[in-house]
């Protein structure tokens, strides 16, 4: 029976049931597959509560979304509207207007709540 994950160890021996499930070849919609589905959502939950993750700043967000897209700096300029205000940016001379923001969440999918933080 699936419980809620109160301690390390329980923490430890979820990840090790869920674990083991996942080298399984699970059925849609059979009991393992349930279990599996609920193990998950009871980890990722502990997790977020014990092992919390940072968001990221967010000039780091910028840089690290324009490299994963692919996307040159250059390219920063012309949703940022001009290049010095994408070198003040990036630089820390300079913080992210609101319509900024909205154009960063739009082009690049930065989440909002990610841009807005203190920095």
């Amino acid at each position: 029976m699936v419980k809620p994950i109160k301690n390390n160890s329980e923490y430890e021996n979820a990840l090790e049931r869920a674990y083991d499930l996942m080298q399984q070849e699970l059925a849609p919609e059979s009991e393992a597959s349930d279990e599996l589905e609920v193990l998950s959502i009871l980890i990722k939950e502990y997790e977020n509560v014990h092992f919390p993750i940072p968001k990221p700043h967010p000039i780091e967000a910028i840089k690290f979304r324009l490299d994963q897209m692919g996307i040159s700096e250059s390219k920063l300029s012309e949703i940022l509207g001009a290049r010095s205000r994408k070198s003040e940016i990036l630089s820390g001379k300079r913080k992210l207007s609101l319509a900024m923001i909205r154009k960063l969440n739009e082009k690049l999918k930065i989440p909002a709540e990610v841009l807005i933080r203190e920095y």
